[in-house]
């Protein structure tokens, strides 16, 4: 949550000859009828959570592309199962991003992230803490580890493509 990785995969889709970028969270959206929110907010975060495990599997790459990123969400990996099954399907990259840029980007799209509403910026800074803490046994199951704090501006996102281009691709 907050690491990037949809704006390093839309990036990455426009740079790359062959790559398609797909958004988890917006293939849900799409097939839910429904925003991720109102998902929340209607059925409860298991069932998303579920929705999401669901969509994850289900997923094929668009047709005539050599390569396929995609963008969990940042809960995604933490399901029973899914990073043995993205690790088979693929070559999974955690982005790391320091918790103070999370907690910046986060702060700015708090309305937007149905975990996080109503959480003030020392409640907002502890979740990140606990959350990176309980989630790193999934993320540490990554092929690979890359940088994402450096994804503020096009400079800075256009020298990220490249490193990861020539990292991964």
């Amino acid at each position: 949550m907050g690491s990037g990785k949809s704006t390093l995969g839309r990036a990455l889709a426009q740079r790359v000859p062959g790559c398609a970028f797909i958004d988890l969270d917006e293939e849900i959206e799409r097939r839910a009828g429904m925003s991720v929110r109102e998902i929340f907010d209607t059925l409860g975060q298991e069932r998303f959570r579920a929705l999401e495990a669901d969509t994850l599997r289900s997923l094929c790459p668009p047709e005539g592309t050599q390569v396929c990123v995609v963008a969990t969400g940042g809960g995604t990996p933490c399901r029973p199962g899914a990073m043995e099954w993205m690790n088979a399907a693929g070559t999974t990259v955690l982005l790391r991003a320091s918790d103070a840029v999370l907690l910046r980007r986060l702060l700015q799209a708090q309305g937007e992230r149905p975990l996080l509403r109503g959480m003030d910026t020392a409640r907002l800074a502890a979740f990140i803490r606990e959350e990176q803490l309980r989630r790193a046994p999934a993320y540490t199951q990554a092929l690979a580890t890359f940088p994402s704090d450096l994804l503020e501006n096009e400079a800075e996102i256009e020298q990220s493509c490249n490193n990861f281009i020539k990292l991964y691709l």
